[in-house]
């Protein structure tokens, strides 16, 4: 993942976001804010977040939206997400969610030692997929062109290191049939 990949915090309420903002700093990751779903969705597009933090219930478009655009576009699908939410527990937000494939839903106010945590292990486990993911086609492109060169030599193959070595006598024949045709 790229030095400038950033977790960006998305809440419709300003305080909040300098909440998320405050509790975040101390892991001295880079951090990007937006007020809107649409707006979420937008930098999201653009690429380097690494990890969203999503309001769930916002005007316009909501987090779960956002999380359903985001699991059908290949580009943002494996992005980890946290929803938080300040409506208290609901059985079906929390089945929509994690049916979703969202990392995690936060109660508000929200813990800042519980958040950074959370944050870390989501943040790192996804910058080293990433890597990995960069490691396996690394592999494979050098593995494809192993293989090509395998099958396309590039110069013919070279002789015995003991020029002594005899040819080989065809298939079938014997030491007389081969003097008789030499005659």
């Amino acid at each position: 993942m790229p030095s400038d990949t950033r977790i960006l915090i998305v809440d419709d309420h300003e305080d909040t976001l300098y909440a998320l903002e405050s509790a975040l700093a101390p892991l001295g990751y880079q951090l990007g804010r937006a007020t809107s779903g649409d707006e979420a969705l937008k930098q999201v597009l653009r690429g380097q977040v690494g990890l969203l933090l999503l309001d769930v219930r916002m005007p316009g478009v909501s987090g779960l939206e956002v999380v359903r655009y985001m699991r059908r576009v290949e580009q943002t699908q494996h992005i980890p997400v946290i929803l938080l939410t300040g409506f208290g527990a609901d059985h079906e937000l929390t089945t929509t969610a994690f049916g979703l494939g969202v990392a995690d839903l936060v109660m508000k106010p929200v813990d800042p030692w519980a958040l950074r945590t959370k944050v870390r292990y989501l943040y790192d486990a996804h910058r080293r997929h990433l890597a990995l993911e960069r490691e396996v086609h690394r592999l494979r492109a050098l593995a494809g062109e192993h293989t090509e060169t395998a099958a396309h030599p590039a110069r013919p193959g070279l002789p015995h290191p003991d020029a002594r070595v005899p040819t080989q006598r065809p298939m079938g024949a014997h030491a007389g049939e081969l003097e008789k045709d030499r005659t």
